[in-house]
């Protein structure tokens, strides 16, 4: 029976081939201390460090839509809190905070002494007008800071302000990773360490003298802007060395592809990869079904060949950095065994037995994942229609239940809320899952604090475990990509590539 190993593997290689086709720069090795790509001849480096952008769009960190201008937001400006690669909420512009019983209520207080770009003083006013912004219909954090039922800030105490939520969540910092501007304009004034200025045929960013963090040393007084209108400029820019950096997910639908000579940088995201069933209709309504075909997922080949080590494999549906996986939890977990898939489909009486599996195709790794578990199902006796949809027809699928299992992707905020994948109301949550217990104890553990959510997170994956609605696959890396020996001390996190900039330096 090893053979099926074997043969799943030297598949699998094939279709990350094909993953990779017309993608140059993204077969490059990923690691977060700075791989090279095949290239190794070195070339005159004489440009100053530069970042890429684009100045028709905006660089509202709220508003704005374009990786690229996004990308520059963290030097412009600051946030309540800073999330770590152990995701973990680390104070940025918070001083201190108080939390009622109920979880329902925190004010924060802010740092004294900072200001913006512009001069003007960080008020509790300020920090709440732009976070009541970041949650209206046009922002970009509308989806995670759904749960906020107010702003406010306090006219006796002008450096506080207080956010009410309309449930109860023991880890609100951990949402807090919002970079708060001055109003609502295209190019607004932030607290951060830079300041923009120039006008659209000429943009720098420029140390600011009154910033703060006055201790922090900058790697560079100041960083000339390559102005660039389309994509394919970005990429011959990159290439070229007129831009030194870019932040990429390598293994995104049409992802762009990089060459050159160049390192990269990997981080961990809460982009979650996972296989789901339908549990109301067909034989995966069993949860002994489904914990019999969660051993067909060999998450590990998915991560690293498919795609090529910029995922990390997980057991729970939590990221395995976060202080809420447990290892026990993830031993207990339905993992890939082939010879055992085989054993239990026969006592099951499933051999033979036809599912649908449908993924969505305008993904190359996603589908290749796809095949891949699809190929492992069929080898232990199953017949699999394998339905690769276009993004409409694929929702309309999930949508409607026309499907045995699917190949799903969803972001997670980073406290790992799971309602939307798993409650009974869950706006994800296609596979019509319920367990009588389940909101409760989502609901127990989004609230908890920190001294007792690792309890609380065990009761969850315990009957995860038990009924297995879903079966965690991955999390997928983000990638800074910088040109090759120009950059030293990068540790990039999920929204902020200059994570600890003091600590880089430029060559």
């Amino acid at each position: 029976m090893k053979r099926y190993r074997l043969t799943a593997l030297l598949l699998a290689l094939c279709f990350v081939l094909t993953a990779c086709a017309g993608e140059e720069g993204s077969a490059g090795a990923s690691s977060s201390s700075g791989d090279v790509s095949q290239e190794e001849e070195q070339r005159p480096r004489t440009a100053p460090f530069t970042l890429a952008v684009y100045p028709e769009f905006s660089l509202h960190p709220a508003l704005a839509v374009n990786r690229a201008n996004l990308t520059l937001a963290p030097l412009l400006y600051e946030s309540l809190f800073t999330v770590d690669k152990s995701f973990q909420a680390q104070p940025v512009l918070c001083q201190s905070y108080t939390v009622s019983e109920d979880k329902l209520v925190w004010t924060f207080t802010l740092r004294a002494g900072v200001t913006f770009s512009d001069g003007t003083p960080l008020t509790g006013q300020a920090v709440a007008d732009a976070l009541e912004l970041a949650r209206s219909a046009q922002g970009r954090y509308r989806e995670r800071l759904a749960g906020v039922a107010g702003v406010s800030a306090s006219e006796e105490a002008p450096g506080q302000v207080t956010i009410t939520l309309y449930r109860p969540n023991g880890s609100l910092p951990l949402l807090l990773d919002i970079p708060i501007a001055l109003g609502d304009g295209e190019r607004p004034a932030g607290t951060g360490p830079y300041m923009l200025s120039g006008n659209d045929n000429s943009l720098t960013l420029t140390a600011r003298p009154n910033w703060w963090q006055k201790e922090t040393s900058l790697p560079a007084p100041t960083i000339p802007l390559h102005i660039v209108h389309k994509s394919d400029e970005l990429i011959y820019a990159f290439d070229a060395g007129d831009v030194s950096l870019v932040d990429v997910d390598l293994m995104a639908t049409n992802a762009m592809g990089y060459g050159g000579n160049y390192q990269t940088w990997d981080y961990p995201t809460t982009d979650f990869l996972y296989l789901a069933f339908n549990t109301q209709t067909g034989p995966c309504c069993s949860a002994e079904v489904r914990r019999c075909l969660a051993l067909a997922v060999d998450r590990n080949t998915i991560a690293s060949t498919i795609y090529a080590n910029h995922a990390r494999p997980t057991a729970l549906p939590v990221h395995p950095d976060s202080p809420l996986y447990s290892q026990s939890a993830a031993a207990a977990a339905p993992s890939y065994n082939p010879e055992e898939l085989a054993a239990r489909l026969e006592e099951l009486r499933l051999l033979d037995s036809e599912l649908t599996l449908v993924v969505n195709s305008e993904n190359t790794a996603k589908s290749s994942a796809a095949q891949l578990i699809a190929y492992q199902l069929e080898t232990a006796g199953l017949t699999v229609k394998l339905e690769r949809l276009p993004f409409e027809d694929y929702t309309a699928a999930l949508t409607q239940g026309s499907f045995d299992l699917y190949l799903g992707e969803t972001v997670l905020t980073a406290d790992f809320d799971l309602t939307s994948l798993l409650s009974s109301a869950g706006g994800l949550n296609y596979g019509r899952w319920w367990a009588g217990t389940a909101d409760g104890l989502l609901y127990a553990l989004n609230g908890a604090e920190e001294s007792d959510e690792l309890a609380a997170a065990a009761a969850l994956f315990a009957l995860l475990e038990e009924e297995t609605p879903i079966v965690p696959i991955a999390f997928k890396n983000g990638s800074v990509l910088t040109q090759w020996g120009r950059l030293s001390g990068l540790s990039p996190v999920r929204g902020n590539v200059f994570y600890q900039l003091g600590n880089w330096s430029i060559k």
